[in-house]
């Protein structure tokens, strides 16, 4: 009987290990680049509203990366460049992301279902 409680609690360990390793994999995730040249994206159009990672590529010392809609206001530095993350929650409704200097032609949209 010692074994098989023994082998039991073996197992359960296992699967609580793999079910947060599926957990840490499945985490919201989105990419914005800016630059090079007169570029600015997001790799996603529309998602589901929750907490997401937001990796921004700034890849350009003339431009920023700056996202705004309901409770979130981000922003990289124009003078700067390099790899940044932010963790925001996004609610439903319409984002935005531009480049400061130059919004009337860097500019693009995210929706949030």
């Amino acid at each position: 009987m010692r074994l098989i409680t023994t082998g039991l609690a073996t197992m359960l360990a296992s699967l609580a290990l793999v079910g947060s390793s599926f957990a840490a994999v499945s985490a919201n995730t989105l990419t914005g680049t800016d630059g090079p040249g007169f570029t600015i994206t997001m790799n996603k159009k529309t998602v589901k509203a929750g907490t997401y990672v937001i990796t921004i590529h700034d890849l350009a010392s003339i431009h920023d990366f700056h996202l705004t809609g309901p409770g979130v206001d981000k922003k990289t530095s124009v003078s700067g460049t390099g790899t940044t993350k932010w963790t925001v929650k996004l609610k439903k409704g319409t984002y935005h992301f531009v480049c400061d200097p130059h919004r009337t032609i860097m500019h693009g949209v995210l929706t949030v279902t």
